[in-house]
C-alpha cells in the first residue's frame, strides 16, 4: 500500500522543476572526459556537474499531499518507469501493471522504461517484457549497458580501441551493437591467478576503456585486470553502468547490486567512475533529444531515491517514488477508465514523492 503525496510542482499553486543544465556535450573527444566524483562531465565549459546528492536533498522541498492527480496526468506527456521493483521483481510480475501501462497509454502518454540493470541488452529486455504479457517496442526501452556503448560513441571513443568488460552479457551485445571492439565479460568468470613468487600478469595496452556493470560472474581476475587497464593504460576510462548498492534478482529479497562491483574497482584503482545509468543525466539528455521532448513534460516513476528520483531532480523532470517498490495501484483498472477514476485510484493507494 501507498500513501498519495505529490512535489510542489505537481500543485497549481506551484511551478515545474527548472530543467537541468547538466549535460554531457555529445562533441566530446575521446581522451578529453573528467573524472569528477562519479558526475559525467567533458572538456568543456559548457558542461556543468551534476550537483552532489545530500545538495540536492538539503535544497528539497517537503513532499505535499496529492489533491489532483488527475491534474499530474494531464500535465505530463511522457511517463518514464523503472523497472527493477516497479514494473517487476526478478521474474514476477508486479500485480496491476498491464491495466496501468495500457490505461496510461489510452491517454496518449508516451511510456519509457529505463533499468539501470546492465545484464541484458535492449533486444533481450524486449524479450522479457514480451515473456511477461507486456506489449513494449525495443526503442521504448533504455538500459544502462545501452548507455554505456551510446556513452562511448558520444565521445567518438576510437574503433581501434577495446573495452574489457566487468560485466554480463548485456554490455557485450551492445557494445558489438556499437561497433565497439572488446574482451572479458562472462568469459573471464572462469579465470583465476596462480600467485607464485615473481608472477606478472599481463593486459592488453590497447584497452581504452573499462565498463563495470553487474557481473555475477565478479572475480579477482577481473578486478586485477581492470586495475591494469585504467592505471596503466595512458587516458584509459573507467565507466560504471550504475552504483546500485542493491538490486532485485528475486522477489524474495534484495542482492547486492552493481556498485559493489564498481567499488571493488574504485577501491584498487582509486578513481571515481563515469557513471553513466541513473542518476547520470546523460539517459535524460539522450531520451529527451531521441523523442524531442522538453524535461519539464516527463514524468520519473521509480522505488528508489538515490537513483530514480535523484535521476529525475538531475534531469528538471516530475518525479513519483514508489514507496513500497510496487508502482500498481490494488484493484484492476480498464483502459476506458476515465482521468477522474484514475486519479481517484491514485489518491487513494499511490504515492508522489518529491526530495
Amino acid at each position: 500500500m501507498l500513501l498519495a503525496r505529490a512535489s510542489p510542482a505537481f500543485l497549481p499553486s506551484t511551478s515545474s522543476p527548472t530543467p537541468s543544465s547538466q549535460t554531457l556535450p555529445p562533441s566530446a573527444s575521446f581522451g578529453r572526459s573528467q573524472r569528477t566524483g562519479g558526475s559525467l562531465t567533458a572538456a568543456s565549459p559548457n558542461c556543468a556537474v551534476r550537483r552532489p546528492v545530500m545538495a540536492a536533498a538539503a535544497a528539497a522541498v517537503p513532499a505535499a499531499k496529492l489533491e489532483d492527480a488527475e491534474a499530474l496526468i494531464d500535465s505530463v506527456e511522457t511517463f518514464i518507469f523503472d523497472c527493477d521493483g516497479v514494473i517487476w521483481k526478478g521474474d514476477k510480475l508486479i500485480d496491476g501493471v498491464p491495466e496501468t501501462l495500457d490505461l496510461l497509454r489510452s491517454k496518449g502518454k508516451r511510456l519509457v522504461f529505463v533499468t539501470n540493470n546492465s545484464t541484458k541488452s535492449r533486444k533481450q529486455y524486449g524479450k522479457k517484457f514480451e515473456t511477461l504479457g507486456l506489449s513494449v517496442n525495443e526503442e521504448e526501452i533504455f538500459a544502462s549497458s545501452f548507455a554505456a556503448a551510446a556513452y562511448l560513441q558520444s565521445i567518438d571513443f576510437p574503433k581501434d580501441k577495446k573495452v574489457y568488460v566487468i560485466g554480463e552479457e548485456g554490455i557485450l551485445k551492445e557494445l558489438e551493437l556499437a561497433g565497439f571492439q572488446y574482451l572479458g565479460g562472462p568469459t573471464d568468470g572462469d579465470k583465476k591467478i596462480e600467485l607464485k613468487p615473481g608472477f606478472y600478469m599481463e593486459h592488453d595496452k590497447d584497452v581504452g576503456a573499462v565498463v563495470v556493470g553487474f557481473d555475477r560472474y565478479f572475480n579477482y581476475y577481473k578486478v586485477q585486470y581492470g586495475t591494469l587497464c585504467i592505471r596503466e593504460n595512458p587516458g584509459c576510462l573507467f565507466i560504471a553502468t550504475n552504483r546500485d548498492a542493491v538490486t532485485h534478482l528475486t522477489d524474495a529479497q534484495e542482492w547486492a547490486g552493481g556498485g559493489s562491483m564498481v567499488g571493488a574497482v574504485l577501491g584498487s584503482t582509486k578513481q571515481e567512475p563515469l557513471v553513466v545509468g541513473k542518476p547520470s543525466t546523460f539517459m535524460m539528455d539522450y531520451l529527451a533529444k531521441k523523442f524531442g521532448i522538453t524535461t519539464s513534460q516527463i514524468c520519473m516513476v521509480g522505488d528508489r531515491l538515490d537513483t530514480d528520483v535523484l535521476f529525475g531532480q538531475n534531469g528538471g523532470c516530475k518525479t513519483l517514488l514508489v514507496l513500497s517498490g510496487i508502482l500498481i495501484i490494488p484493484f484492476t483498472l480498464n483502459s476506458s477508465a476515465s482521468s477522474a477514476e484514475f486519479a481517484s485510484a491514485l489518491t487513494l493507494a499511490g504515492c508522489l514523492l518529491q526530495v
